[in-house]
């Protein structure tokens, strides 16, 4: 389409000009203008081993390897395989990047809820709370998290190994997404 309209242009250009004379037409294309008022931001706050970590405002869609290079990328010691470098991040999520042979602190303010617990943002200890979850289960909901990214739905939890639907109906009320 856009040769067509540059050889309409050219021959245009061409009937037009006064003979014995030369013109030139140099074709441009020019690229679709994006609004940014439509692309949804995440705000991900990135801590641990990383060069400059922060609170950086994301894309939807983006991913952790997106949030670490904002964050300046990896420095030495961190452990790069305990960080799943293409889960999808959510909004409001804390991003931490460990050293090598560290576990991850819990995020202060976490363990003792007084209201439903998040699935999108609890740490082993908000989920280790509930009742019928002990830590091993709790960490299985942190890798269904990790490697799904975040519950869409309470229901969500039916996908995580070892929840069946009685476990389920015991913590409905009591978390949120």
């Amino acid at each position: 389409m856009l040769l067509l309209v540059a050889i309409v242009i050219a021959v245009f250009i061409t009937g037009m000009t006064p003979r014995g004379s030369t013109a030139t037409v140099a074709a441009t294309e020019t690229a679709p203008v994006v609004e940014l008022a439509t692309v949804p931001e995440l705000y991900v706050h990135v801590l641990g081993r990383v060069a400059a970590p922060g609170l950086y405002v994301l894309g939807e869609g983006s991913r952790v390897v997106d949030a670490v290079a904002a964050a300046g990328g990896f420095i030495e010691g961190a452990d790069q395989g305990a960080v799943n470098l293409a889960r999808l991040l959510s909004d409001g999520e804390q991003l931490y990047v460990p050293a090598e042979g560290e576990q991850p602190p819990l995020v202060a303010g976490m363990g003792a809820t007084t209201g439903p617990v998040n699935l999108n943002t609890a740490d082993i200890a908000a989920l280790d709370s509930l009742p019928r979850i002990g830590p091993a289960l709790a960490a299985r909901i942190l890798a269904w998290r990790e490697s799904n990214g975040r519950f869409e739905a309470v229901e969500d939890l039916l996908a995580v190994s070892g929840i069946g639907q009685s476990t389920f109906d015991g913590l409905r009320d009591l978390v949120t997404v």
